[in-house]
């Protein structure tokens, strides 16, 4: 199953989607410029092999919904988000709100 929801931070609108797989679900939170997600993104592949597509993005570890996925520090960041201002540690909700 596939969810899809918009939320609501300081007025600005990100979207959520939850995919749920066999033993595993799959978390995202983004808007038109970048995105979290949980433990499944390889943070590695976006700096090294993706590079030239300066994305900006953060993993979070541990998480099982939307809401944890916004109170979770990230554990780990693309090169381009910390050229945002985007830092390892940084809770979701404060990561994404440097992506505006």
């Amino acid at each position: 199953m596939v969810y899809t929801e918009t939320i609501d931070l300081q007025g600005h609108l990100f979207y959520a989607v939850t995919v749920h797989l066999p033993k595993t679900t799959l978390l995202t939170i983004s808007n038109e410029r970048g995105y979290i997600m949980c433990g499944a993104l390889d943070v590695g592949l976006l700096n090294e092999k993706l590079s030239d597509r300066k994305i900006i993005a953060g993993r979070a570890v541990g998480v099982r919904t939307i809401d944890d996925l916004l109170k979770a520090p990230l554990e780990s960041i693309t090169h381009e988000a910390k050229a945002c201002g985007i830092e390892e540690g940084m809770i979701g909700e404060e990561a994404l709100l440097k992506m505006i």
